[in-house]
């Protein structure tokens, strides 16, 4: 039974709006099942779905993936090795992604620290222009690592 009120307010029972539902060959979607009266709506419930997923696949479109490459260097890395990771290093950070920057110190290796951090500090020089230090160099057990990330764009 419903009263002058609920029928101004679109307060109808359960059984009566599922029955308009199945005339009109829609669905009756709870929408608010947490408000007193809960709160439902009569849609296709189908197209309703499909536009949600829609519209989730749009955002993901323009988001941007940030991937990060590692570039691994040795204490005694040459001259020509260090060039060519270093490019490799811009490369990456050209096309949009962070760079995390290794040394593996082996064995012995692990007394001569300093000469990883010179190498880190060098190239943190190198591509100052080109990029921005996200992490310093910081010493995880034998291995001691630096991330760079492309320069914020200003618009």
């Amino acid at each position: 039974m419903i009263d002058d009120q609920s029928e101004q307010l679109g307060i109808m029972a359960p059984l009566d709006a599922l029955k308009i539902a199945r005339e009109k060959g829609l669905d009756l979607v709870e929408v608010s099942p947490t408000a007193q009266p809960p709160v439902c709506r009569i849609m296709d419930f189908g197209k309703y779905m499909y536009e949600q997923e829609k519209k989730e696949r749009a955002a993901k479109k323009n988001q941007k993936i940030i991937t990060i490459k590692e570039v691994k260097f040795r204490i005694n890395v040459d001259e020509h090795d260090y060039q060519t990771k270093k490019n490799h290093a811009l490369r990456f950070l050209s096309e949009g992604d962070k760079v995390k920057a290794t040394i593996f110190f082996r064995g012995r290796e692990m007394t001569r620290q300093m000469l990883g951090r010179e190498i880190l500090q060098r190239l943190i020089k190198d591509i100052a222009d080109k990029a921005v230090v996200e992490n310093m160099p910081r010493q995880e057990g034998n291995t001691l690592h630096l991330i760079l990330a492309p320069p914020k764009v200003q618009k």
